[in-house]
């Protein structure tokens, strides 16, 4: 390409000026590169003009590859003005294949994996999945409670069958007459205390009822089925007019009281055994010997205390029993078993509080039907044939309540025995 003349000229009077006229020093490199581009833009459009009038090519045709060369060099000159790293200016012009080649590697993807093709003839499996340590030591853990639950689980068992209570379930609803709420409470209180031998404080029972419906006999069924299965020095029956029939042998009923209990317990802790003490007639119980047997339902006692179940048992609450059995005779109440608990309750608290602690299982009236049951069993007791038209008759010389076409026995079982013995003296 021959320059052109004015190029020429302003090359040759670089020289003559002045070095600082020149401006190759005020100037940086990629402005003069900008200029220098466009001289050679000016150039190339004017021979390509050239040419097109030769050949005879209008100008427009002339235009899309002009332009796509201008469009190509205008992005080289950005390159070129990026001043993030620091660049070099050369007048080496890229060519179209380094264009490419920058252009492929930019645009280069990276390969897809390829699937894997299992052949035709083989079996397909799956890939082996890595079992994980921590599900292994989880399942491990919840084997060991299970394990764990089901040893206490029978341990349990094998307390309650130490006691056969059971048995002394089935003896109870067989011998005791119109009582199945009050055999069924403490069947359950028993059961839920004796399945295990630790224990944050003894069971305190309580017995109250009017006289003859039963308590006596049950305290005494207790205590045969308890010396049946343990030795006689766990079970101690005290007999309030008996063992203490007066106020001045009070001190020496609580010493021989405090005496009893001590040794029973301490020895039933030696062979992991629960004791049972049974106090009757606790209606004339003197208050000074009530305060010593109260020392022993407290929480603030070392733990072979706390391993032992006390019965007392009353008439305390036996007026208000009747009324209640009386009163809601016709109707069938749902709540009555807890509303008789608290009439009994507050009637308690108000003799001593040695009954605040104590749970208690009233025992109600018994209606004429099982007055007819007591004599039953009193006669095959004694050897009797049991003739029905003989009970009846024997029943009908009781004394009852009449309430609702429901008759309710007012001395209860009491006088059962007493009536059968008479039979003995006729045969």
């Amino acid at each position: 390409m021959v320059p052109r003349p004015s190029d020429m000229d302003e090359t040759e009077s670089c020289p003559k000026a002045p070095v600082s006229q020149c401006g190759v020093s005020m100037v940086s490199s990629p402005v003069r590169a900008v200029i220098r581009m466009r001289r050679r833009i000016r150039t190339l459009r004017k021979g390509r003009l050239q040419l097109d009038l030769t050949t005879g090519r209008s100008p427009e045709s002339s235009k899309t590859p002009l332009r796509h060369q201008i469009s190509m060099e205008k992005s080289l000159v950005i390159k070129s003005l990026n001043y993030e790293k620091q660049h070099y200016f050369n007048f080496d012009t890229p060519t179209l294949e380094k264009l490419s080649l920058s252009n492929q590697t930019r645009r280069k993807k990276r390969k897809k994996s390829r699937a894997v093709m299992y052949p035709g003839n083989g079996r397909k499996y799956l890939p082996v999945e890595q079992k994980s340590k921590a599900k292994r030591c989880l399942l491990l853990f919840i084997g060991i409670v299970c394990f764990q639950i089901l040893n206490a689980i029978e341990n349990l068992d094998d307390n309650l069958q130490k006691y056969e209570l059971d048995g002394l379930e089935k003896t109870l609803h067989r011998e005791v007459f119109g009582q199945k709420k009050a055999i069924d409470k403490l069947m359950d209180r028993l059961k839920d205390y004796l399945a295990t031998h630790y224990h944050n404080k003894p069971l305190v029972l309580s017995f109250n009822g009017p006289s003859g419906v039963g308590k006596s006999h049950t305290g005494r069924l207790l205590a045969k089925h308890f010396r049946s299965v343990m030795d006689n020095d766990f079970v101690l029956q005290y007999y309030t007019l008996h063992n203490c029939p007066t106020e001045s042998d009070v001190v020496h009923c609580q010493g021989e009281v405090s005496s009893l209990i001590s040794d029973m317990i301490s020895r039933a802790e030696i062979e992991e055994k629960i004791p049972l003490f049974i106090f009757d007639e606790m209606e004339f119980m003197p208050p000074e010997l009530l305060d010593t047997l109260k020392i022993y339902f407290q929480l603030n006692q070392s733990n072979e205390f706390m391993n032992a179940v006390y019965i007392l048992i009353s008439n305390i609450g036996g007026n208000e029993i009747t009324k209640f059995v009386l009163q809601n005779a016709s109707s069938n109440l749902l709540n009555a078993p807890r509303d008789l608990h608290n009439v009994v309750l507050n009637s308690l608290k108000t003799n001593h509080s040695i009954w605040e602690v104590a749970d208690v299982i009233p025992f109600t009236l018994l209606e004429k039907k099982h007055i007819e049951n007591c004599f039953l069993d009193e006669l095959l007791r004694e050897g009797f044939y049991p003739d029905n038209g003989n009970i009846e008759s024997l029943a009908g010389q009781l004394h009852y309540y009449t309430k609702a076409n429901k008759e309710y026995s007012i001395t209860g079982c009491k006088q059962v025995v007493a009536k059968v013995n008479l039979l003995q003296h006729y045969t």
